[in-house]
Formats: C-alpha cells, structure tokens, sequence
C-alpha cells in the first residue's frame, strides 16, 4: 500500500502562486511515476502533470509554461509549483501514485483562485 498526504493548497489572488506537495508513504519503491489532478465543481476530475521515476515530466496544455512538478526522492514528495494562477484553477487538487494494480490517490487540497 502507498499513502498519499497533499498538503499547501489555500486561496490567492490571480496572478499569484502556490506550492502544492505531496508526501508518499509505505510502498513507495512500487510506484512508476506520481501525477497531480483536479477537479472544480461540477466538472470531471482532469489530469494536470505527471512525472515518472526517471524524471521526465509531462503536463496538460492549459498549465504549461505555469506548473512545475518536480520531486524530492530523500523526502518521499512531490510538488506541483504553480505560478501565474488564474481563476479556472480553482479546483480541488489530488495527487495520485502510479503502481499496480490500482494505484492510490491523497484526500485532495483546495486551490481557490480569487479574481
């Protein structure tokens, strides 16, 4: 089993940012790559950026160029660097570990993006 605590969501100002993070727990040589996702309300859950154990990141169109995710591989975490927010990143943020056969995903952290 893997465990997963997101952590640093909160409410900013357009155009600020935030630092999401992501602590793994348990089985953690089990996982392939770790990912970050969000949903807003009324909306289904969406992808935002992955980045596998080797190190190569990929991320969806509407946050390239302001998301970062990177990882601490002493501390077990992830983190989603977010910059140059804008209200539709409003969402409920998740973090999931990517391992057979299921997988395993954190209770979420709200991001709330003020106009």
């Amino acid at each position: 089993q893997v465990q997963l605590v997101e952590s640093g969501g909160g409410l900013v100002q357009a155009g600020g940012s935030l630092r999401l993070s992501c602590a793994a727990s348990g089985s953690i040589n089990r996982i392939n790559a770790m990912g970050w996702y969000r949903q807003a309300p009324r909306k289904e859950r969406e992808w935002v950026a992955r980045i596998t154990s080797g190190g190569v990141t990929n991320y969806a169109d509407s946050v390239k160029g302001r998301f970062t995710i990177s990882r601490d591989n002493a501390k077990n975490t992830v983190y989603l660097q977010m910059n140059s927010l804008k209200p539709e990143d409003t969402a409920v943020y998740y973090c999931a570990a990517e391992f057979l056969p299921y997988g395993s995903w954190g209770q979420g952290t709200q991001v709330t993006v003020s106009s």
